[in-house]
């Protein structure tokens, strides 16, 4: 059994009229998980911030490399940064297209933390000296997100990801997610509407440089949606001080001219130790249409056990 936490505490200047600068509390969470025996493992975690809500919830049985089962709450596996850990990311937030159409905050079904309720069968079909060159995962899951049964429909919602990686520190592959949710439109609420998404991704990572980036477009009902990021970053002080850039777009409707908006992050973290690290990053925000001045600055302080 393994009890572990962290909380994250933000500053942000915003520059947008009629917002105001201050702190939060990104997170608080506390990670319980563990196995009974070799074959059978759980985990739950727990998020206080805000209104506490159960984050996991699942067991695990491991039968080999090749095969293993997870049932309950856990994140949906599709998307390389959705499924890297909050308190691992290296940057303070997740990318625009990320957050539009992988059940985070501006999905169609709300801000889920990128999870659902479901099975899913995963595992390693090769490896090469330890190292895993071939990965899958399926999952089918109800599609309406955390603590919730499924409220759109008796569908249920398949995804997969397979990801390739030929050498160390290299990996690429992609994911597909097949769904359903309510319309919003009153004239046929409670009908379904499709919900589809689609991703590519690649990583390489180094001793001290790496290059990350994503594709993802979606399909909400009759909306078309899209977007992607490219990624970099140098530990200067190996270990300790990473300076990092992202380029990040994203257009909500592809249909629709004059909508694209387009980020440009740069800043830095520095990790004190295992457990605790300060990051600072400056977005630039451009938005197709009328000017807007709603550039900010985030500084976040990460604490865990």
């Amino acid at each position: 059994m393994q009890l572990t936490g962290y909380s994250q505490v933000r500053y942000q200047f915003l520059q947008e009229k009629g917002k105001h600068n201050g702190f939060d509390i990104r997170r608080a969470r506390v990670d319980l998980k563990g196995s009974i025996t070799p074959v059978f493992a759980y985990r739950l975690q727990v998020d206080f911030a805000g209104q506490p809500k159960l984050i996991d919830a699942y067991g695990e049985i491991k039968l080999a490399d090749y095969f293993s089962l997870i049932v309950g709450q856990f994140k949906i596996p599709f998307s390389m940064e959705n499924l890297t850990s909050s308190n691992k990311l290296e940057m303070i937030d997740r990318s625009q297209v990320v957050e539009a159409l992988v059940a985070r905050s501006k999905d169609v079904i709300g801000n889920q933390n990128g999870r659902d309720i479901g099975i899913q069968a995963g595992g390693t079909i090769l490896k090469v000296k330890d190292t895993p060159v071939i990965e899958y995962r399926i999952g089918v899951f109800n599609g309406s997100g955390i603590n919730v049964a499924d409220t759109a429909n008796n569908e249920k919602d398949v995804t997969g990801r397979l990801i390739f990686t030929p050498l160390k520190g290299l990996s690429f592959g992609g994911g597909y997610y097949k769904g359903w949710d309510k319309t919003i439109k009153p004239d046929v609420l409670g009908k379904s509407q499709t919900r589809n998404r689609i991703g590519a991704e690649f990583s390489y990572v180094l001793s001290r440089f790496s290059l990350k980036g994503e594709y993802i477009a979606g399909e909400d009902g009759k909306t078309n949606r899209s977007g992607w990021y490219i990624q970099a970053g140098y530990f200067v002080i190996p270990q300790k001080l990473q300076v990092l850039g992202k380029y990040d777009i994203y257009d909500p409707n592809t249909s629709t001219p004059n909508n694209i908006s387009t980020n440009y992050v740069f800043g830095a973290n520095y990790n004190f130790n295992n457990w605790s690290r300060l990051q600072s990053f400056y977005t630039i925000k451009q938005e197709e249409g009328p000017a807007i001045k709603n550039n900010f600055l985030s500084v976040q302080y990460q604490i865990g056990f």
